[in-house]
C-alpha cells in the first residue's frame, strides 16, 4: 500500500474520506433516547477508567453541544440508591463506592486497614507539603523544628501522593516536593484549590484518611 494510500485516523474520523466512524450525534434517535444513550456511553467510559476521566475526553462520546456536566447530574441522579456514586475529582469524575460499604467491602475482599495507614507525622508532612508546595526538606525542617526523615517521604512516595517538584532556588539547588493527582483522588479533591482551611487541615485529613481505608 503507498504512502498515499494509506489512512491516517483522529478521534472518531477517517482523515482521508472525512466520514465520521463514530456517531456521536445519534440523530436518528428520539431526544429522550439519544440522552439516555449518552448517559450510558459516559458511564462505560468512566467504569472502563481506573483513574478520573475529564471533561474533554466525555465530550468526545456525546454529541456537539450537549452538556457533560447535565449529563453527569442525570447519572448521579440515577445512581441515588446505589451502593456506588460518581464523584468529581481530580479535575475530572470517577466511580468510588460508598462509604457506608467500606466494611462489607473489606470482610469479601480481605483487605485490611494498611493502604491507607498514616502516622501522625506522615499526615503532618503530607499536610505541610500540600499547603506549601513546591518545598524542599530544609523547609520542612523549618515547619517542624527538625529533619524529616527520607524514609517518611520514600513512604509517601511510595504511595504516589507525593512526587519531585523543580528545584529550589537556593545553594546546591535541592529537589523538592510537590503533591500528586493520586493525592487528590485519595483526599476527594479537585484541586488544590480546594484545600480546607490550614487550621483545619490536619484534623480534616486524618478524618479522610480513616474513612477511605479501601
Amino acid at each position: 500500500m503507498s504512502t498515499t494510500a494509506k489512512r491516517k485516523f483522529v478521534k472518531g474520523q477517517d482523515v482521508a474520506t472525512g466520514k465520521g466512524l463514530f456517531d456521536r450525534e445519534l440523530a436518528d434517535l428520539p431526544q429522550e433516547l439519544r440522552w439516555r444513550e449518552w448517559m450510558g456511553r459516559i458511564e462505560a467510559v468512566l467504569f472502563a477508567s481506573a483513574s478520573p476521566v475529564g471533561r474533554d475526553d466525555l465530550t468526545c462520546v456525546v454529541g456537539q453541544g450537549a452538556s457533560v456536566e447535565i449529563l453527569i447530574d442525570d447519572i448521579q441522579a440515577d445512581l441515588t440508591a446505589r451502593p456506588y456514586e460518581l464523584v468529581a475529582v481530580a479535575g475530572g469524575w470517577m466511580f468510588r463506592t460508598k462509604t457506608q460499604f467500606a466494611d462489607a467491602i473489606k470482610a469479601a475482599a480481605d483487605l485490611g486497614d494498611q493502604p491507607l495507614a498514616f502516622t501522625e507525622m506522615e499526615m503532618g508532612v503530607l499536610c505541610a507539603i500540600a499547603y506549601h508546595q513546591p518545598i524542599a526538606r530544609a523547609g520542612l525542617k523549618d515547619i517542624f523544628g527538625k529533619d524529616v526523615s527520607r524514609d517518611l517521604l520514600a513512604r509517601l512516595r511510595f504511595k504516589d501522593l507525593i512526587a519531585s517538584g523543580p528545584r529550589a532556588p537556593r545553594p546546591g539547588a535541592p529537589h523538592t516536593f510537590v503533591t500528586t493527582e493520586t493525592f487528590l483522588m485519595t483526599f476527594d479533591l479537585q484541586s488544590l484549590r480546594d484545600l480546607p482551611e490550614l487550621d483545619l487541615a490536619v484534623d480534616g485529613a486524618n478524618e479522610k484518611a480513616q474513612t477511605l481505608q479501601v
